[in-house]
């Protein structure tokens, strides 16, 4: 299958709350090894979207600070299932995110991934892309969701007319 003929949903997102609430509906869809991989530039909101997504899967408010120079942090409570939270933009090469424990995270847990493209070839290929974009005004974007693996039937499933209709 070709880029072009992924499951692909576009989003106005007016602001940050409709931004919380795209993160919300997705974080009511996933369990144990989900992949979000969150792509844009700087400024674009993808930590806005991790926190937002954190606070919703937990179901609490949560402070959640941008992993950056971290790189990982990890969400949840004991006998819950984690959310990792990556920021690969400080990473010099795709191996070393077995040293932040990668291969634990997709195998019990939920990965929030800043900066997929860091992780080349180990990117996994059962994944929901987000990218995130500038929309027309300044609080605004434009978020494209792209389903991979078995993300390709579940996108239009579990978030297609909920991502459509709000």
């Amino acid at each position: 299958m070709t880029d072009a003929e992924l499951p692909r949903i576009d989003i106005d997102l007016a602001d940050e709350a409709e931004t919380a609430a795209l993160a919300g509906r997705i974080a009511g869809v996933c369990g144990v090894g989900d992949v979000i991989a969150l792509g844009g530039d700087l400024g674009a909101g993808k930590t806005v979207f991790a926190r937002a997504f954190i606070r919703a899967y937990l179901g609490r408010p949560e402070e959640v600070p941008s992993p950056t120079f971290t790189l990982l942090q990890i969400y949840g409570d004991e006998g819950s299932t984690p959310v990792h939270h990556f920021d690969l933009y400080r990473l010099n090469d795709a191996s070393e995110t077995f040293e932040l424990g990668f291969d634990e995270a997709l195998a019990d847990g939920i990965a929030l991934i800043e900066w997929p493209d860091r992780l080349g070839a180990l990117l996994p290929s059962d994944r929901l892309d987000l990218e995130l974009r500038q929309g027309p005004s300044p609080d605004s974007r434009r978020a494209r969701l792209t389903g991979h693996g078995f993300w390709r039937a579940r996108l239009i499933e579990s978030l297609g007319e909920a991502a459509i209709h709000g």
